[in-house]
């Protein structure tokens, strides 16, 4: 499986991207929502992770792009936040909340919910 994992803060960037590398997944990962999608090409990631609270672009912006040019995507998000859980389903009442991460959360729980 290969995902795109987007993230702002670069520790959780690095453990969350060797996390998953040790479990057997391909991943690409940016610091930059906006790199991030400059870089994206259809076709190729399953699933993309995605930080919900990123600079120059948030996680529900980035969201919108990628199913843009790619709606085969699966996504996720990263969030500390309960409320945008609320705000996502305001924007988008067509999908379900399982769409997110709750950080911290282990690798363990992060491969569970990806493959979910």
């Amino acid at each position: 499986m290969k995902v795109l994992l987007v993230d702002d803060e670069l520790d959780i960037l690095r453990s969350v991207k060797k996390g998953l590398e040790m479990r057997g997944l391909t991943v690409d990962a940016y610091d930059d929502p906006v790199k991030a999608l400059s870089s994206f090409k259809p076709g190729i990631y399953e699933i993309a992770v995605i930080d919900v609270k990123m600079p120059k672009m948030n996680g529900f912006q980035l969201y919108r792009e990628i199913l843009k040019r790619d709606d085969k995507v699966k996504v996720r998000f990263f969030t500390a936040f309960e409320e945008y859980r609320d705000e996502f389903k305001k924007a988008f009442p067509e999908l379900d909340e399982h769409r997110f991460i709750k950080k911290p959360s282990t690798i363990g729980a992060i491969v569970e919910q990806l493959l979910a």
